[in-house]
């Protein structure tokens, strides 16, 4: 009897050994560098979500890894090697009898910094030190856990189809192409031969007839070496039928083109430009080139070189669904100059050294500026058509041209991570700006008596997060010495970058309903909310009206991520 029940036994056992062996699967891959070079012996450490079950494997002299026996479920893989970041990828899903490859890019330091967008320039400017640029359906993250830089990279073989939805409403108060008082703004992302993304987005107002906004598609490639290649066309309208004067509707077209790439270990270029041909009252046609070369001396220092032809926007910190696609934040901006339509021609060129010292960042720039056509920004309702302004007839400002400015100045930030959840950043800037010579003039005054003076400006913002309710949230106050119709430092891109004067901006997520996919987030923008730095000149029809450098905006509304 217990000879049988011996051999019972062993049966059970070889059953359940064979059972176990069939449903166990396992996850290999190989591991290169961002030249595409194997990278041996790099250590993989394979951690199993839930259980905390730990398993290690060294790469072989091909850069490849298998860990087999692994039981179904969600793993996260830690790569480590020497002179790299360490890698993670999170939540693979191993389903039972399953192989799953994932191949592993190592990076340095400066290769995770080249995937910063353009207009986004300083290195911590997001909390937790994490850049994404325009999704993370196929893009690395950089941030630091326990103080120690990792790159995390999600599973691209997991994600597909991705969207946004979001609803605004009142006006951004930008000048003549201001978004629609009233709007809808989407994403559509689609991950497609693993490396690469298609993107379409949009905004469509509903101030008239016939919808205005903007229309973009996108694709987005990533070389072997990880270098980012980014290719857009960008359709753009703004309906006239409406307008009190000038009746008629603006058409742009452009054509985008962004790639970047690095030579050796600290030196990496970025560089592209876009075609822009305008339909408003005739046709013009403009290329904007724009470039960088940043140059790292040592771990903490980056000495970079930095030429524009467009003013930058808040977009990049607050979210494109905050600021929507219009024509007056990505596009050409229009004046009229004696009743022809003139394009703004801006030159920018700007060096600058930061030093990253412990949990703060400290910037010197010195730029040079040559802009021709200016679009300058009023606020209050003109009816009579002088052939030099152009209203908006959304929010009742208009745009008017200031002629040329040629100016140069220096800018000082300070950036200092006070808490894991606050960051602070004090800006000072002093340069060129245009300005009246006396306020309350006539309006066929107004370009006799503009003119170039010198104004300091410094600004503070404060931008974090609440963890318990999961806010965003930026506050700044920007000061400047005396009267002035543009910025000072008008193409700062850095973290110091804000508004004029007082200024809010929270992104708050709601609670998840059950029949609604996705989630959804409120958002609240506000903009020189004290309506500081109005300059009065007595309008062509005998009112008064004001020239100034940023206009009290309240704009908010509901965003849907699918």
């Amino acid at each position: 009897m217990t000879r049988i029940f011996g051999w019972l036994a062993v049966a059970i056992s070889l059953c359940l050994s064979a059972e176990a062996g069939a449903g166990s699967g396992s996850i290999g891959g190989s591991v290169r560098d961002s030249a595409g070079v194997a990278q041996t012996g790099a250590i993989i450490e394979m951690v199993a979500v839930g259980s905390g079950q730990q398993l290690t494997a060294y790469t072989d002299a091909a850069g490849k890894f298998n860990v087999s026996g692994l039981m179904p479920g969600n793993y996260d893989l830690r790569v480590t090697a020497p002179s790299f970041l360490p890698t993670v990828r999170e939540d693979i899903v191993l389903a039972a009898g399953a192989t799953k490859i994932i191949n592993i890019t190592l990076n340095t330091i400066f290769d995770a910094a080249k995937m910063i967008p353009p207009r986004k320039r300083s290195d911590q400017e997001d909390d937790s030190w994490k850049w994404t640029l325009r999704s993370t359906v196929n893009r690395p993250i950089l941030r630091f856990d326990d103080g120690v830089p990792v790159v995390v990279e999600t599973d691209q073989q997991d994600h597909g189809l991705r969207g946004s939805l979001a609803f605004m409403a009142g006006g951004t108060n930008e000048g003549y192409g201001s978004a629609s008082d009233m709007g809808t703004e989407f994403t559509l992302e689609q991950s497609i031969f693993s490396t690469k993304i298609l993107a379409f987005d949009g905004s469509l107002g509903y101030g008239t007839s016939t919808p205005d906004g903007v229309l973009r598609a996108t694709f987005i490639s990533g070389a072997e070496n990880g270098s980012p290649h980014e290719v857009a066309f960008t359709m753009r309208r703004f309906s006239g039928p409406d307008l009190p004067i000038h009746h008629g509707s603006l058409q742009a077209l452009a054509l985008t083109s962004t790639n970047s790439f690095s030579i050796g270990d600290n030196l990496v270029l970025q560089y592209g430009g876009e075609l822009q041909t305008v339909d408003f009252m005739g046709r013009a046609n403009a290329f904007r080139p724009y470039g960088s070369i940043a140059w790292r001396l040592g771990d903490d220092t980056v000495v970079e070189y930095r030429y524009a032809t467009s003013e930058p926007t808040t977009r990049a910190s607050k979210g494109s669904d905050t600021a929507p696609a219009d024509f007056s934040e990505s596009g050409p901006r229009v004046t009229l100059l004696n009743g022809s339509p003139e394009l703004e021609n801006a030159h920018h060129h700007e060096l600058s050294i930061t030093e990253h010292v412990g949990n703060s960042n400290v910037q010197l720039a010195y730029y040079r500026d040559r802009i021709k056509d200016p679009a300058l920004l009023g606020v209050g309702n003109i009816e009579t058509d002088t052939g030099d302004v152009i209203p908006d007839i959304y929010s009742g400002t208009f745009s008017y041209n200031g002629g040329e400015l040629r100016t140069q100045g220096v800018r000082l930030v300070l950036e200092r991570k006070l808490t894991s959840d606050i960051r602070a950043t004090i800006d000072y800037a002093y340069g060129g700006v245009l300005d009246l010579e006396r306020p309350g003039i006539g309006w066929d005054a107004i370009h006799s008596n503009l003119k170039q003076t010198w104004r300091h400006s410094a600004a503070i913002k404060l931008n974090g997060t609440l963890p318990r309710w999961k806010t965003e949230w930026i506050a700044s106050y920007r000061w400047t010495s005396g009267g002035a119709l543009t910025p000072v430092d008008l193409f700062n891109a850095s973290a110091g970058q804000t508004d004029g004067f007082l200024n809010f901006f929270v992104r708050q997520p709601v609670p998840h309903v059950r029949f609604m996919p996705g989630h959804m987030e409120a958002i609240i923008d506000l903009r020189n909310l004290l309506a500081q730095g109005y300059i009065p000149v007595v309008g062509p029809d005998g009112y008064v009206v004001y020239l100034v450098q940023s206009a009290r905006s309240v704009r908010g509304g509901v965003a849907f991520t699918f």
